[in-house]
């Protein structure tokens, strides 16, 4: 099915060179945080405004009904509510249970591993707290990062962070009256997936595009998240209206490298366990479409930059959050 939209006016492209957003530093990092807690996903944690931020800047002020490039005001909502832009953190004890140093690279070497884990303890706090390893790095020095053991202190940003322990292995999130009903819409262009409650008024400005579905050719409600996704390469995108038919924790997943190249099905196949660094990462909602699901990721860094085989990828700090917005029985636009 075509995804209708009404256009009300017509939009300018908007880019950070155009609008009055903040520099590199304090204010781009408070700017984010604010609205990493809002769940409107500028990225990684790390103080550069870019692409990402400026996506949910967009995305954030169309949620509170003003105009996109409303820095100033939005601004000030994250100096009052962020007051501090780090904290120390303290590598927690469970964090060597989620730790192998020798994991494969490979994906065809992970069959028999029990836990597709982090390499390392830096790699385990920075996906906790949302950031690079490399941002860690600069904030903390070479030397206390890559030495990290458990017990240890580190300088994060200050966020309420990732819990990886809350993740259970095969739990399934099932239907809810509310969440159920809820719509997402898959940006395949600009790589966001939003999720729009429609008990909730759509919110319409001046100058933006108002969405509809072909299925009912309603307003799909108000939007009250959005996440940066990685999609597939064009030749594996499906477009149309879809459902979410499943959502499980810690999944297991079958490597078919035939499948992640083509397409199609292969016979030579791995069966790779749960973990954070497995390919799918900590949750898996699958759609009605086989083999295409919503899902984690073992590579943060590669949201937005690269292309799948046709599922669509969020950080796994996103991912765990997923379930307080979509369960199964949601519909699922992808355009």
């Amino acid at each position: 099915m075509r995804l209708l939209c009404l256009f009300i006016l017509s939009l300018p492209t908007l880019s950070l060179a155009e609008i009055d957003s903040p520099k590199i530093g304090g204010d781009g990092l408070r700017i984010q945080i604010y609205l990493d807690q809002k769940c409107f996903g500028p990225g990684y944690l790390d103080g550069r405004p870019g692409n990402f931020t400026l996506r949910a800047v967009y995305s954030y002020n169309r949620f509170r009904g003003r105009p996109p490039g409303a820095w100033d005001t939005l601004l000030k909502e994250a100096q009052e509510e962020v007051k501090e832009l780090f904290a120390l953190a303290t590598v927690p004890s469970l964090a060597k249970d989620y730790i192998n140093p020798n994991l494969p690279k490979e994906y065809g070497k992970l069959g028999g591993v029990e836990l597709i884990a982090y390499r390392s303890y830096l790699e385990f706090m920075a996906e906790r707290y949302h950031t690079s390893e490399s941002f860690l790095i600069k904030l903390n020095g070479k030397s206390k990062a890559y030495g990290l053991r458990t017990g240890d202190t580190l300088k994060v940003p200050n966020i309420a962070p990732f819990r990886i322990e809350d993740i259970s292995v095969g739990r399934m999130h099932k239907e809810d009256e509310q969440l159920s009903k809820h719509n997402i819409v898959i940006d395949t262009k600009n790589k966001q997936i939003f999720v729009y409650d429609p008990s909730q008024p759509t919110i319409v400005i001046p100058g933006m595009a108002m969405i509809v579905s072909d299925e009912d050719q309603q307003p799909l409600g108000k939007m009250i998240a959005m996440f940066p996704t990685t999609t597939g390469g064009e030749q594996f995108i499906h477009h149309g209206v879809w459902k979410v038919i499943n959502c499980v924790e810690f999944p297991s997943w079958r490597y078919d490298k035939q499948f992640l190249e083509t397409g199609e099905r292969g016979t030579d196949v791995v069966d790779v366990a749960h973990g954070p660094n497995s390919p799918v990462g900590v949750l898996w909602c699958g759609l009605s479409k086989s083999g295409i699901g919503i899902h984690g990721t073992s590579s943060p860094s590669t949201i937005g930059r690269s292309q799948s085989a046709g599922c669509y990828r969020l950080s796994n700090w996103d991912a765990a959050r997923f379930p307080q917005y979509v369960r199964p029985g949601a519909k699922v636009i992808v355009r």
